[in-house]
């Protein structure tokens, strides 16, 4: 499974109505992070679970679904998390 196919499932758990997510790693060529195999990825997700919840908490819930992710496969991630209403 490609680092975006696990991310994406690793999300589902947030019953996302709309994921949209880049891989930017090939901009970042020979950035420290790059080197050591972790991606930069740009997230663009819509949920009802960040209803009620601040940019951080939002980022959090995120974070805690992507798990071990966050530390190897992902270098770098630029997070946009709204809610259904703010779409």
């Amino acid at each position: 499974m490609s680092v975006i196919d696990e991310i994406r499932n690793r999300l589902s758990v947030l019953a996302p109505e709309r994921i949209e997510l880049i891989d930017d790693s090939h901009l970042h060529a020979g950035h420290a992070g790059a080197r050591s195999g972790g991606g930069h990825y740009q997230l663009d997700i819509v949920s009802a679970a960040f209803v009620g919840k601040n940019t951080v908490a939002r980022h959090r819930l995120i974070y805690d679904a992507l798990g071990d992710m966050m530390r190897q496969e992902i270098h770098a991630l630029s997070i946009q998390a709204r809610t259904p209403e703010e779409n």
